[in-house]
């Protein structure tokens, strides 16, 4: 592979200016495997590309992974950027009140830091610092909220959104984790140019709102019935949101323009298929059954030969017809093979 051969030298370097900075072998660890030497790992780490560049927390692989630039001094400067404190520690109560509520908070309150429970908190903000913000206070300035011991508590988007309570052991990583991320990652999340090639290689399909910037109600309509109607098919699907200004190349592919969202789409990766109307959203059942008809390949097989004989009206041609839906917009999002060997396609669906 021609990118890892022209990667290999600059890993070195950086590896040895990080190195330099922090010495004690057990901070940070540069390694390399040879996954044609080792299709094991590979496959293990659903390896689909070379050179794919993995961080690993406390044995943990993080979901996402370097796709910076290929420098000594970009790469070095990822690396500063991990390790640098991904909690903030507040001095007064009242900067936990003006916390930006446009964003998730995840807010610690402790004894001391010097304890089990901060040390486990430490470690989830480590792994999910870019998904929430955290924030912690401590001994004095925490002693209102610690009315039964340490707390965290978790502060979702919007001014008037209730404050949720973590109830479980603080030193159970596995446990608090796992309520910390369901917070922190969101149902339906919002795709961009920047995460987009992230978002391809979880190899899901795309279920797509199109909205505009300001329009927050059709996003809480879209939330609340993929809430309702699609939680069973969360492994199955992607669930996100698009700005429709920023994406207006994908919707002139579906033959729409910003003036026609709210707009929801599914993007196989082969093609895009459009939900009729938005106004049927909040139809009992009508979102899911257009997400069933991808798994089932009723949106394909109607794409090559029409719908299907019983969703044709009685005298009317079968052929006549024939859906034409337009090729993936978002599989241009996939990683290049401009910068990157990569070793499968996607199957059709």
């Amino acid at each position: 592979c021609r990118f890892s051969q022209m990667l290999h030298p600059i890993f070195e370097e950086a590896s040895n200016v990080i190195k330099e900075e922090y010495p004690d072998k057990n901070q940070v660890v540069f390694a390399r495997v040879d996954c044609d030497q080792h299709s094991d790992i590979a496959q293990r780490y659903r390896i689909s590309k070379y050179p794919t560049l993995k961080l690993f927390r406390n044995g943990m692989m993080m979901k996402r992974e370097y796709r910076g630039q290929r420098s000594v001094t970009a790469i070095a400067d990822y690396i500063r950027q991990q390790k640098s404190n991904p909690i903030r520690e507040v001095q007064d109560l009242e900067e936990i009140n003006a916390a930006d509520r446009s964003r998730r908070n995840i807010i610690g309150y402790f004894e001391q830091k010097d304890s089990d429970n901060y040390r486990t908190f430490e470690r989830v903000a480590n792994i999910l610092h870019d998904d929430c913000v955290f924030l912690s206070a401590f001994g004095a300035i925490s002693k209102a909220e610690r009315f039964s011991g340490d707390n965290v508590i978790y502060k979702p988007p919007g001014e008037n959104a209730p404050d949720m309570v973590y109830l479980g052991s603080l030193t159970n990583f596995d446990l608090i984790y796992a309520w910390t991320q369901d917070k922190c990652v969101p149902l339906v999340r919002e795709i961009t140019f920047e995460n987009g090639e992230e978002l391809t290689e979880e190899g899901l399909p795309f279920l797509i709102l199109f909205h505009m910037k300001d329009d927050l109600e059709s996003l809480e309509k879209f939330q609340q019935e993929v809430a309702r109607q699609l939680i069973s098919e969360k492994g199955t699907i992607n669930f996100l949101h698009a700005d429709c200004d920023k994406f207006r190349h994908p919707l002139l592919h579906i033959q729409k323009t910003p003036a026609d969202c709210p707009v929801i789409a599914i993007d196989s990766f082969r093609h895009m298929y459009v939900f009729p109307d938005f106004s049927d959203l909040s139809v009992p059942g009508k979102l899911k059954q257009f997400v069933l008809d991808l798994h089932s390949g009723k949106l394909h097989r109607e794409f090559h030969h029409g719908p299907d004989p019983t969703d044709v009206a009685p005298g009317q041609p079968i052929q006549d017809l024939a859906s034409s839906p337009p090729e993936s917009s978002f599989q241009k999002l996939a990683p290049s093979e401009h910068r990157y060997t990569l070793l499968r396609e996607k199957d059709e669906l």
